[in-house]
């Protein structure tokens, strides 16, 4: 089905897990610039977790130099903010006034404004456009993790999540979104970039719960697994969502 003249018009929206460090194989950084330049190239936007080192920052910064701040949207928890070195100058505005709250700020840019009933139940508030984009602060993982899957399903065709190396946290992140395509919350393609096989033991897990039985053969193809940044949006954009997810009406509570 051709998208509509509505969708056409949307940006593709991609949300990237990926690692608070930089961990000890440059090639992962480099896969972070490498995947920036990408975006740029083909005005893609990115939502991400909002942390300012490792992969997270490398990638934020690199397509804010490319692409502006406001093709990179971080969401973090406001928790998380305190140990973010990158954020410790920045002004932050409430979500709705656009009013500076705290700090002395490092930037002059317009802040972005426009109060929904979700800002005000999660207390949102909003960072001045930097070197990382423009960021959200929420109260927990939770709402972050649905805000950066809301952002992503507002997208254009090809929207999706990326997941580059990491952690716990970038692991329980892809894995849940992966979760969600099987039970049928939302039908965007998932890929995982495996550089230098970071991710085999993944992979690996997968096909053996495809094997015992665990996960339908259809379904185990819901994780596309790719080894060049190159092939990580024409991936997303050619995705197709596997037969045999759960379809269910997630909307009717």
């Amino acid at each position: 089905m051709s998208p509509t003249a509505t969708e056409e018009i949307k940006p593709t929206v991609v949300c990237v897990f990926c690692g608070s460090v930089a961990g000890s194989d440059p090639a992962h950084l480099e896969a972070a610039r490498a995947l920036a330049r990408e975006f740029h190239k083909h005005n893609v936007h990115l939502v991400y977790g909002g942390g300012t080192n490792g992969l997270m920052g490398e990638l934020a910064r690199t397509l804010v130099s490319l692409s502006g701040p406001q093709a990179v949207h971080g969401i973090i928890p406001r928790a998380l903010v305190k140990v973010e070195e990158g954020y410790k100058d920045a002004k932050e505005t409430d979500a709705g006034t656009g009013q500076v709250q705290t700090g002395s700020g490092k930037t002059h840019e317009r802040t972005v404004t426009g109060k929904t009933a979700a800002d005000v139940k999660d207390k949102r508030t909003r960072i001045v456009e930097s070197e990382y984009g423009v960021t959200t602060i929420v109260p927990d993982m939770h709402t972050r993790k649905r805000l950066m899957a809301t952002k992503v399903l507002e997208g254009g065709p090809g929207s999706g999540f990326v997941a580059l190396a990491g952690g716990f946290g970038t692991l329980e992140e892809v894995m849940e979104m992966t979760t969600w395509n099987q039970l049928g919350i939302h039908k965007a393609g998932i890929v995982v970039l495996n550089i230098n096989g970071y991710w085999d033991g993944l992979l690996d897990w997968v096909r053996n719960s495809v094997e015992n039985g665990f996960v339908s053969k259809a379904n185990g193809e819901i994780l596309v697994p790719v080894t060049k940044v190159e092939d990580v949006l024409p991936k997303l954009l050619s995705y197709k969502a596997s037969a045999d997810r759960f379809q269910l009406n997630w909307g009717e509570e």
